[in-house]
């Protein structure tokens, strides 16, 4: 990994509030621990792609903030869950690379608990809570297409169940992360078997060249793929551009193999999608 200096990718961060339409910079005074509060629908019904969709923008805002050089803090809020119910969605969000939060509150949420928080991340549907500060992010909805079979739809399913609904065995969670990191977090994002399958060839051949990257001499990072990844990152976490920009890289002739590794593996801080997981396997000793 090229040494990148924290201090210069220091910068604040942009993020559209609902409420108003406009970008605010968070954290909101000069400081350099960003706070995020996550919250989950109130009931009993269970868990949806949507509220995981919520959990994994509050993840990737984190992973932003740290890779601008900025601490983070995570809350979450969600429903007193018996526990079987609360492990089993633990798995299904460590299974899509998220990092758990620093802490959890049950509703009716602690006054205290997300009151000074920077950025509050909203499930779709969930009720507002205008008198709350901070920046609000509110979510597009997630569903499948019409008629599309294999694919939960958008009501909530019990925990226990809810991984094994969007990624049954054999299948990579990831994809399912990929999938949604792939659309803007304000818009809505249609799961369909096709899309699922796309995410899931697309993640299986970038690790496979990271892996064959990994093999040539480390190079730096090209400076305008950094600047450009720093600023899409930046204003409104464009996350879908970093995707679009490693497509590109991955196919330039100017950009040597080892450079496109560091590249890869830099941001997949960000992305969460193990990128790396193939790096030695294809030379492995026979038994």
């Amino acid at each position: 990994m090229p040494a990148v200096s924290a201090t210069s990718l220091r910068i604040m961060l942009r993020i559209v509030d609902t409420r108003t339409g406009r970008p605010v910079e968070i954290p909101s005074v000069r400081r350099h621990l960003l706070s995020i509060c996550v919250h989950l629908p109130a009931g009993d019904v269970g868990f949806g792609l949507g509220d995981l969709r919520a959990v994994l923008v509050g993840d990737v805002l984190a992973r932003t903030a740290e890779l601008h050089g900025l601490q983070s803090r995570t809350f979450r809020t969600m429903p007193d869950l018996p526990h079987e119910q609360a492990e089993a969605l633990d798995r299904a969000l460590s299974a899509l690379g998220v990092h758990p939060p620093d802490t959890v509150g049950v509703h009716p949420p602690n006054g205290t608990l997300c009151a000074a928080a920077d950025a509050h991340v909203h499930a779709y549907g969930t009720a507002a809570q205008d008198a709350v500060g901070g920046v609000r992010i509110d979510l597009g909805q997630v569903g499948p297409a019409s008629g599309e079979r294999g694919v939960p739809d958008h009501a909530h399913l019990p925990s226990p169940g809810l991984l094994e609904a969007v990624a049954p065995e054999g299948t990579d969670p990831l994809a399912v992360r990929m999938l949604m990191l792939g659309h803007a977090y304000r818009t809505p994002v249609v799961v369909t078997s096709t899309a699922l399958e796309e995410a899931r060839r697309t993640l299986g051949d970038w690790r496979q060249l990271v892996a064959d990257w990994a093999q040539e001499p480390s190079r730096p990072i090209p400076a305008d793929v950094l600047r450009h990844a720093r600023d899409v990152l930046a204003d409104d976490l464009g996350v879908p551009a970093v995707l679009d920009m490693l497509a590109t890289v991955m196919t330039r002739a100017d950009v040597p193999a080892g450079a496109k590794f560091e590249t890869f593996a830099f941001l997949d801080r960000v992305l969460g999608l193990d990128l790396a997981r193939e790096v030695g396997h294809q030379h492995r000793a026979a038994p």
